[in-house]
């Protein structure tokens, strides 16, 4: 009975020892994150007779909301959602968030001389937090001025895994000959799943019309988008323009 506790006890080891020796499984189907480094996307829709008023509070009064945490762009949407706003907010952790929340809500002077001011301007709200792709980064655009597009791609169901690198490819294949620039490419982590956008900037809304002309010409373009959309359920895209106090331009 000792000789064969012994025998056990020894094959046990070496099974231990051969699996530390492999590597391990990832299970998840998304991006691995390197850091807790997070993008939350707001979208407002304002009451139409509301709009100009808004903007104008915003622009007054936005200091008050930036000393809390970092603003990465505000813009006004032009094209694709009338009397919107959609705005980026920068986190380095869900508990750096919640730190956040919790101080504007004891802020006496965000309440009164902003919350409730601007919230009986809004119609609704929505938020999605989001994270860089892994072979994107956060980069401002050649120069100030110039319109902003927000491109959201539903994708199929399966993650990253399954659709990752087609959506990468589609995406450098307009960025790299100089099809627009990318701001940054993120990817849904809370609100709908297997969301995927790009945020683009472009000289005009006429420099984009041709560029993307351009493009529909160019093969290797045609390709990796034809590869892409096969994983495509559904996309929305958005003309913006920046406000005057956002720190993208």
């Amino acid at each position: 009975m000792l000789k064969l506790r012994n025998s056990v006890l020894r094959s046990a080891g070496v099974l231990q020892t051969a699996a530390a020796a492999q590597p391990r499984v990832r299970l998840s189907t998304g991006p691995q994150q390197e850091h807790g480094t997070f993008y939350e996307f707001r979208t407002y829709c304002i009451r139409p007779e509301q709009n100009a008023s808004f903007l104008k509070l915003t622009n007054e009064k936005i200091h008050l909301r930036t000393a809390h945490s970092q603003l990465i762009g505000y813009w006004s949407v032009e094209y694709g959602g009338l009397n919107q706003v959609f705005h980026i907010w920068k986190y380095d952790s869900y508990s750096a968030r919640a730190g956040v929340r919790s101080a504007l809500s004891q802020d006496p002077q965000w309440i009164s001389e902003y919350i409730s001011k601007a919230m009986p301007m809004l119609t609704s709200q929505d938020n999605e937090v989001t994270y860089l792709l892994p072979w994107s980064r956060l980069q401002a655009p050649p120069r100030e001025g110039g319109v902003y597009e927000l491109v959201s791609f539903q994708m199929r169901p399966g993650g990253p895994a399954v659709w990752g690198k087609a959506f990468q490819a589609a995406i450098t294949s307009h960025d790299a000959p100089g099809y627009g620039s990318l701001v940054g490419a993120f990817h849904s982590e809370f609100g709908q799943l297997n969301r995927v956008h790009a945020v683009w900037w472009f000289e005009s809304p006429d420099q984009r019309a041709a560029v993307r002309h351009k493009a529909h010409t160019d093969a290797r373009v045609v390709s990796a988008v034809r590869e892409s959309v096969s994983f495509l359920e559904s996309q929305r895209n958005k003309l913006m323009f920046p406000c005057s106090f956002s720190p993208l331009k």
